[in-house]
C-alpha cells in the first residue's frame, strides 16, 4: 500500500480542523484535513462565539462576513457562574460576542478553507499512527477502502476523545464527576408567559429573565438566540438519571418543575425538522492534555482540553490554540522557524487551558444548591459591585488578561506596557488611505508598524525579514482610539500578539537592537545571515 506524502494532517474537520486548515493556507502550506463524519454534524452544539476570537476573527477580514457588521463591539451586561455583570461602567470592555450557531461556524469556515485550496476529506478516519524521527505515518479509513499518509507534522484537533491524543500516547489529565445532570432542549413555550423584552412569567413562581437563574434547587436557563427557537435547559445535583433512557420533553419539563418549585408548560419546538437541541449530559469532564507536542504529534482544541461549558469559553479557548499554531508550523514547515518555536505553542497555551478549566470549575461551584453558595454568591455579587472586580472577571472571560512571555530566555519584565498582549484596535493613515490594524492582518503575516511619522531607520533595521514581515509606515487617525499605551512602533506576530514595541523616549540605539532581537526570536535569521 502506497503512501501519499504531505506537509500537515489535521485530524478533525470542525471549527478548530477548518480554522488551522486556513491559517496554513495563508502561510503558504496545504494541509490535509481528515473528517470522520461522512455530512457535517447539524447537532445544535455552541451558539457563538466569546472573548478574543472575535477580534482575531476581525483580524483575518473574517468578522463582517460572519456578522453582517463592520467591527466587533462589547456586549453591554453578561454572565459569570449564573450572576450578572454589568460591563456598562467598565473603561475599554473587553467581552465581545459573536452570536453564530456552531453548524453555521462550521460552514463558514469550512467555505474558507475550500476558497483557500483546502478540500476537507469527509468519511475519512485515522486508524493508526506511527512517529518516526523524520515523518509521521498514519492509516486512514476512507469511503473506498484503507490507505496510508505519510505527513511531516500531524495536529489533532478531533474533539475531546481525540484519537490522535491516545495513538501519541498524551495523557488527559483531570477529573470527571457525576454532577450536576444537565438537560436542554428547543421547546415552544405559550405566548401568554411571555414578558416584553424577553424572559418568562412562570405561573407560582413569577419572572424569569433570559440567562440563568438559579434556585436551591439546580439552575434554570432560558434564551432565545434565534427567533421563535425559545432553548431551555436545566441542572440539577444529587438526583441520579436513567442515562440509557431517551430524553424527552416531558423529563426536561419534569426537571423545570423541581428546579423552579413551578410547571412551565413547555411543548416541542414548533418549528418542525430544524436541527433541534434535545439532550442530557450527565456530570462534567475537565481535563488537560499532559503535553500539547509530542514530537510531531500536536493537540489543539477539545483534543487538548476539556472542561465545562458555563460561560462559553470553549471555541475562544480552542480558535486561539490553532490561531498560535498555525503561523508557528507553517514556519516550521518552510524552515524558516527559529530554534525552539514550536516549543512556544506549548508554553503559551497549556497556561492559558488551566486558567480555562480555573474559571469554568469556579462559575459550576458558584451554581450549586446549598447555603454556603447562597452565601458565597452574596459576596461575588457585592464584589462584582466593584467596576474593578467587573473588569477583571471580564478580561478572564475573554482572555484579555493573558500575556505571553515575549523574550522565552529571560524573565525580565517586558520594555514596554503593550508588549506580550493582543494588538490593541488602532485607527490608522498610510500612505494609501485610512485604515485598521486589523486590515493589515488579513493575510495573516507579521507586521511592522511604524508610527513614528514613516521614517526609514525601522524598514532598514527590518530588510532583512522583508521576505517574511510586512512593513507599514502610519499615523494614528486623528478621529480614532488612542493606544492604550504610549508608542511609536509595534511588531504584530501573526496571531495577534505584540511581540515588541517602542515609546516615545527610547533611545535610537534600544529601539533598533530590541527590534532585531525580536525579530530573530520570532521569525528566524535575517536573509544573507551566515551561521
Amino acid at each position: 500500500m502506497d503512501s501519499d506524502v504531505t506537509d500537515v494532517v489535521v485530524v478533525g474537520g470542525g471549527p478548530n480542523g477548518l480554522m488551522l486548515a486556513a491559517e496554513l493556507a495563508l502561510a503558504g502550506v496545504r494541509p490535509v484535513v481528515l473528517e470522520r463524519l461522512a455530512e457535517r454534524s447539524t447537532e445544535p452544539r455552541a451558539n457563538g462565539l466569546v472573548g478574543q476570537v472575535v477580534r482575531f476573527l476581525h483580524h483575518r477580514g473574517l468578522y463582517q462576513r460572519f456578522s453582517g457588521r463592520p467591527a466587533p463591539f462589547p456586549v453591554p451586561s453578561y454572565m459569570f457562574g449564573a450572576l450578572p455583570l454589568d460591563l456598562t461602567t467598565v473603561d475599554d470592555n473587553p467581552l465581545h460576542v459573536l452570536p453564530v450557531p456552531q453548524r453555521r461556524l462550521e460552514a463558514l469556515l469550512e467555505e474558507r478553507a475550500r476558497e483557500l485550496g483546502v478540500l476537507p476529506r469527509r468519511g475519512h478516519e485515522l486508524v493508526d499512527l506511527t512517529q518516526h524521527a523524520d515523518r509521521v505515518d498514519l492509516l486512514v479509513r476512507g469511503p473506498h477502502g484503507d490507505y496510508r499518509l505519510r505527513a511531516a507534522h500531524v495536529v489533532g484537533c478531533d474533539g475531546g476523545h481525540s484519537t490522535v491524543r491516545k495513538l501519541a500516547g498524551i495523557d488527559f489529565v483531570g477529573e470527571t464527576s457525576t454532577d450536576p445532570v444537565s438537560r436542554m432542549a428547543h421547546v415552544s413555550v405559550p405566548d401568554a408567559l411571555r414578558r416584553p423584552g424577553g424572559g418568562l412569567d412562570v405561573p407560582g413562581f413569577g419572572p424569569v429573565p433570559p440567562g440563568f437563574t438559579r434556585t436551591e434547587h439546580g439552575v434554570f436557563t432560558f434564551a432565545e438566540l434565534e427567533p421563535g427557537r425559545p432553548l431551555v435547559s436545566t441542572m440539577e445535583w444529587n438526583r441520579p438519571c436513567d442515562e440509557d433512557a431517551p430524553m424527552s420533553i416531558a423529563e426536561l419539563r419534569a426537571s423545570v418543575r423541581r428546579v423552579l418549585g413551578a410547571d412551565l408548560p413547555i411543548g416541542p419546538p414548533a418549528e418542525q425538522g430544524a436541527p433541534n437541541a434535545l439532550r442530557r449530559l450527565v456530570g462534567r469532564n475537565t481535563r488537560l492534555a499532559e503535553r500539547y507536542r509530542a514530537g510531531r504529534v500536536l493537540l489543539a482544541g477539545d483534543a487538548a482540553h476539556v472542561h465545562s461549558a458555563m460561560g462559553g469559553p470553549g471555541l475562544n479557548l480552542g480558535l486561539q490554540d490553532v490561531a498560535n499554531l498555525g503561523w508557528k508550523l507553517a514556519a516550521q514547515v518552510r524552515g524558516t522557524a527559529p530554534a525552539g518555536l514550536l516549543d512556544t505553542y506549548q508554553a503559551e497555551r497549556r497556561p492559558v487551558g488551566q486558567r480555562v478549566a480555573m474559571h469554568s470549575q469556579a462559575q459550576t461551584a458558584l451554581t450549586k444548591p446549598g447555603a454556603e453558595v447562597t452565601a458565597l454568591r452574596e459576596l461575588f455579587a457585592e464584589l462584582l459591585r466593584d467596576e474593578a472586580n467587573t473588569r477583571r472577571v471580564a478580561a478572564l472571560m475573554a482572555g484579555t488578561d493573558i500575556r505571553y512571555r515575549m523574550d522565552p530566555a529571560t524573565d525580565r519584565e517586558p520594555p514596554h506596557d503593550l508588549v506580550g498582549y493582543f494588538a490593541p484596535d488602532l485607527d490608522l493613515v498610510t500612505a494609501t488611505g485610512p485604515t485598521q490594524l486589523a486590515a493589515l492582518m488579513h493575510a495573516a503575516r507579521p507586521v511592522l508598524l511604524d508610527l513614528g511619522g514613516g521614517g526609514t531607520d525601522l524598514a532598514e533595521v527590518a530588510d532583512g525579514w522583508r521576505d517574511r514581515v510586512d512593513v507599514v509606515a502610519a499615523q494614528p487617525r486623528a478621529a480614532g482610539r488612542p493606544a492604550p499605551a504610549p508608542v511609536t512602533a509595534l511588531l504584530v506576530r501573526p496571531d495577534g500578539y505584540v511581540a515588541w514595541a517602542a515609546g516615545p523616549t527610547d533611545p535610537a540605539d534600544t529601539v533598533h537592537s530590541g527590534l532585531r532581537a525580536a525579530l530573530t526570536t520570532w521569525f528566524g535569521s535575517p536573509v544573507g545571515a551566515v551561521g
